[in-house]
């Protein structure tokens, strides 16, 4: 079975929040369906979007597993973002929580440091 995960999030702006998601992505959008929406693969099926919604924005909460966890924390910071907050859960899980300019967390997962 093959699915496609589509996660998006509402922004007020959308060329501010394009720029801002490039910056925390590394790139630009994978592809531009409209005007008010663009769209990033993650992974293979794997997509995060962001569409001009004013009325909804800064509500969305997306959280994305990776095992590179602090190499990308680290190229995030060197393209100017810094993460919001930083979580360690009981089981040792790591979560690095990033909010863009409406308020919409993005964070990325991490297994426990061995």
């Amino acid at each position: 079975m093959t699915v496609d995960l589509f996660a998006g999030l509402p922004v007020s702006d959308y060329q501010r929040a394009l720029t801002w998601y490039e910056q925390l992505l590394g790139s630009a959008p994978t592809f531009v369906p409209n005007d008010t929406e663009a769209v990033w693969e993650l992974a293979e099926h794997r997509y995060l979007y962001i569409e001009e919604l004013p009325e909804r924005a800064g509500h969305a909460l997306q959280t994305v597993f990776v095992d590179d966890l602090d190499q990308r924390v680290e190229g995030i910071a060197a393209r100017g973002i810094q993460p919001a907050s930083r979580e360690t859960y009981e089981n040792g899980v790591r979560k690095v929580i990033y909010r863009d300019p409406d308020g919409n967390e993005v964070g990325f997962g991490g297994a426990p440091l061995e």
